[in-house]
């Protein structure tokens, strides 16, 4: 029936305004669901810094492995935070989105026309290009279409490499703020020069694994929020 109709009869514009919103809110709830997931993340790697650092404390032989264990987790909460960030600024262009699309609906209302709007079309093109919101974003751009806010598609999503860029290698400044941070004074104890370990002892093989099992569980969730 609601097929039959839209061939004979042009979208009802009340319609097409509570399906942008519903599309809208959606969106904002997966960008409010990542960015909790990314605060626990935050969290945790805190605390994988501040255990790696005691056991330093602990056992002065293993001072060095522990230091470099620090500054492995310091880069990946860089990485977690500059994702987070990222998804604050994509919930702030969305909420604009929705802002502006209101306000057109509101103008057709009034005017009984509607005119393309290239400011919602250029936030719309950045938000459909995160992996995050590809899908849907894409249906929401639809619509618009269909309401004749905007006048074209947008373009794919961003790859991961220039979604994380300058992230695989972040400044020893930036992991010595990190350090300083959630170790409160304790830099000193921390900082040493990242290169591999001579003659490590047999024992620390286990640790060594299950820092690496760590770290690949931390990325597979952040790879986790971008799917």
């Amino acid at each position: 029936m609601e097929t039959i109709k839209a061939v004979f009869w042009k979208p009802d514009p009340a319609a097409q305004m509570r399906k942008c919103n519903d599309l809208i809110r959606q969106n904002t709830r997966k960008l409010d669901r990542d960015m909790n997931q990314l605060k626990v993340l935050d969290s945790k790697t805190k605390q994988y810094i501040l255990q790696a650092s005691k056991r330093g404390q602990k056992n002065p032989a293993r001072a060095k492995q522990a230091a470099q264990e620090t500054r492995t987790f310091a880069r990946e909460l860089i990485r977690i935070r500059k994702q987070s960030s990222r998804l604050a600024t994509s919930k702030a262009q969305l909420q604009s989105v929705q802002m502006q699309v209101n306000e057109a609906f509101s103008v057709r209302k009034i005017e009984g026309s509607i005119r393309a709007s290239t400011g919602i079309m250029k936030d719309v093109n950045s938000l459909v290009r995160l992996p995050e919101l590809t899908g849907t974003m894409r249906e929401l751009s639809q619509e618009l279409v269909k309401a004749g806010i905007i006048e074209e598609m947008v373009g794919d999503s961003l790859p991961d490499d220039q979604l994380m860029e300058g992230e695989d290698e972040e400044a020893e400044t930036e992991v010595d703020k990190v350090l300083g941070e959630v170790l409160a004074g304790r830099l000193g104890k921390a900082k040493v020069e990242d290169k591999p370990l001579e003659e490590e002892p047999v024992e620390e093989e286990a640790d060594l694994e299950e820092q690496e099992a760590t770290l690949a569980q931390m990325r597979g969730r952040l790879e986790a929020l971008k799917s």
